[in-house]
């Protein structure tokens, strides 16, 4: 199948201004200021011409924290979230997602995560996950974190291994420094990311383990991705530090998105080590000075989407610097090597936005799943 999308302004995510876009099957073939149709229609080749003009495209977004399979469960058994669903991905212009495990060691399975994460595949999108959970030892697949990266394609890094939580197991530095080292080697040897994803709750230790860990052991800081770094202004100061220490640093979908950004940018953070998350299907939890469950919600992968949209608005960063946060960054810190960039031979990941950056069309793979602003991607038991 042959699409070209004539016109459009392109973030690629560095502005590239209005140029065409020719896609063969699954990869982008060209980019170019005019691409002629006819020469491919007198091949006899299909193809399929998209007016581009007036709107934007980007890559597809790229959610590096996402529960696949649900999480939850601080409340009790009701309150395990359910799994996630490919259309609601594509409605929030997600094309590459990240799944992990949570809180749950007991009802949440590996095995189950690594399925979901095929079955998504299947359907039309690309989903990748993690080994382990919150706690140290971490479980896994296999016996072993090294082998699980090695062995099974899915498997990129660690996460999310819990600190400055009431909720985890409270590891030592070194426990820490062990799991971040096996994680690395895995990664080493199979030519994938090999990074360690850390929870960070709203302790008040904040990231000091993480500092730690890099001042006592020879673990590379790019190695090091803590999430949920914006609960509070103090803990986004403490991730700018850990940014321009070379880690990446990840936010969870907020409200204050745009304050969040900014403080960071402001306490001197590395902006090309951000990126933002939905934690989709994750659970929102809040609890009392006691420690006891006093409100629960469920995030939601569109939250993504809603702060892309927030930031874009405020112009108070340029394109490029939002589109890299959901795009760029996250295939950086995650080697996802052929996404998050508009470039001839990669992924035919891209969204295409009207002029209120609502989302106009989504295509995973080559493939139109979101359409004049209605998802047509399916599940497999949709009727």
């Amino acid at each position: 199948m042959i699409t070209l999308v004539k016109g459009a302004y392109i973030y690629a995510p560095e502005p590239l201004g209005s140029q065409d876009i020719i896609i063969f099957n699954d990869r982008i073939e060209k980019i170019s200021r005019e691409i002629d149709a006819s020469a491919y229609e007198n091949l006899g080749l299909d193809i399929r011409i998209i007016d581009g003009r007036r709107k934007l495209i980007a890559p597809g977004l790229i959610d590096p924290h996402v529960h696949l399979i649900g999480g939850g469960g601080e409340g009790g058994y009701h309150t395990r979230t359910p799994e996630t669903n490919i259309k609601d991905f594509i409605a929030a212009g997600i094309t590459t997602a990240v799944g992990l495990i949570g809180t749950d060691k007991t009802s949440r399975h590996l095995e189950s995560l690594y399925a979901k994460a095929k079955a998504l595949d299947t359907e039309g999108m690309t989903a990748y996950m993690y080994t382990g959970n919150y706690h140290v030892p971490v479980p896994t697949v296999t016996g072993d974190i090294q082998k699980d990266i090695y062995l099974l394609d899915k498997v990129i890094g660690t996460a999310e291994v819990a600190i400055s939580d009431h909720r985890s197991g409270q590891p030592s530095v070194h426990e820490l420094a062990k799991v971040a080292a096996d994680t690395r080697i895995g990664g080493l040897t199979s030519g994938k990311a090999g990074v360690t994803h850390f929870h960070v709750g709203p302790g008040a230790g904040k990231l000091s383990l993480l500092h730690e860990l890099l001042d006592q052991y020879d673990i590379p800081a790019e190695k090091i991705y803590p999430t949920h770094v914006n609960r509070t202004s103090e803990l986004i100061e403490d991730a700018a530090h850990l940014s321009r220490r070379g880690a990446y640093v990840d936010m969870t979908a907020d409200e204050d998105i745009v304050s969040h950004v900014s403080l960071f940018q402001q306490a001197g953070g590395n902006m090309s080590k951000l990126t933002l998350s939905s934690d989709g299907n994750g659970s929102l939890p809040v609890f009392d000075a006691a420690g006891r469950l006093t409100h629960l919600a469920v995030a939601r992968p569109k939250a993504l989407l809603e702060n892309l949209r927030q930031l874009l608005k405020s112009a108070k960063f340029s394109p490029e610097e939002i589109f890299s946060l959901v795009t760029k960054h996250p295939s950086d810190v995650l080697k996802l090597d052929k996404k998050g960039n508009l470039k001839a031979g990669y992924d035919a990941d891209l969204l295409l936005f009207d002029s209120e950056y609502q989302l106009d069309m989504v295509m995973a793979k080559g493939r139109i799943l979101l359409e004049a602003g209605s998802v047509t991607a399916k599940s497999t038991f949709d009727e």
